[in-house]
């Protein structure tokens, strides 16, 4: 494990974006990918099954299994209650430290990570035609940073502002690897997905097809 999340990041070129949100293209090295994907299919075959969440009666192309708590539109409970009422896998302490880690790549601050305790993460899955609407992440009652890892195929990123799902918003391409993290004055943000390029995942990632997509998260629930 230490092996796999070691501090060598590379500096990169970012887009200039709002305060409180950061880019860092190829984060994750190949070998963590694959690590990380090996993982996403154990919690696929957990306790709670990966599913399609329902909003407003609507499925949502995305494919949703959760980590630490359960989401379900506006609301976090420890059992899959409109699933199959099993408790979801508890968050692992890796990814506590790879969140940590990642506010520190993110901000090129030592200590923006010292503080931060994820104890969900929503694990999302695109395939080819999935689609994610502009939102905000509001279900959480604490404030502190998202951090978004993706693996496997490129998408169109699309993060805007905090008042409005329209423009202003600029158009990132997350590829395989990427990190992104908002919070502070960009912590409520409109974002969403519009598109998912297929067969543009990197061979050697571990994902023959789609998108994996991590978001952690800090809940503010306790307990």
């Amino acid at each position: 494990m230490s092996t796999l999340f070691g501090d060598d990041t590379i500096d990169r070129p970012v887009p200039e974006l709002p305060a409180g949100a950061h880019y860092v293209p190829r984060w994750l090295t190949l070998e963590q990918q694959r690590w990380i994907v090996a993982r996403f299919h154990e919690w696929v075959n957990g306790p709670v099954p990966i599913r399609a969440a329902k909003v407003r009666g609507h499925e949502m192309s995305v494919r949703t299994v959760c980590l630490g708590w359960h989401w379900r539109p506006y609301e976090y409970t420890r059992e899959a209650v409109d699933v199959n009422g099993n408790r979801v896998l508890d968050f692992p302490d890796w990814m506590v430290r790879l969140g940590r880690k990642a506010l520190v790549a993110a901000t090129s601050d030592p200590h923006a990570g010292d503080d931060y305790t994820p104890d969900t993460a929503l694990v999302n899955f695109y395939d080819d035609i999935a689609r994610m609407g502009m939102h905000q992440d509001k279900d959480e009652r604490s404030l502190a940073p998202v951090v978004s890892l993706s693996i496997g195929d490129t998408c169109r990123f699309r993060f805007g502002n905090t008042e409005t799902r329209s423009k202003p918003y600029q158009d990132l391409q997350l590829a395989s690897g990427d990190l992104f993290v908002f919070g502070g004055p960009s912590r409520l943000a409109y974002h969403g997905v519009t598109k998912v390029y297929p067969g543009t995942a990197p061979r050697e990632c571990g994902l023959a097809s789609g998108r994996i997509n991590i978001t952690m998260r800090v809940t503010g629930l306790g307990g």
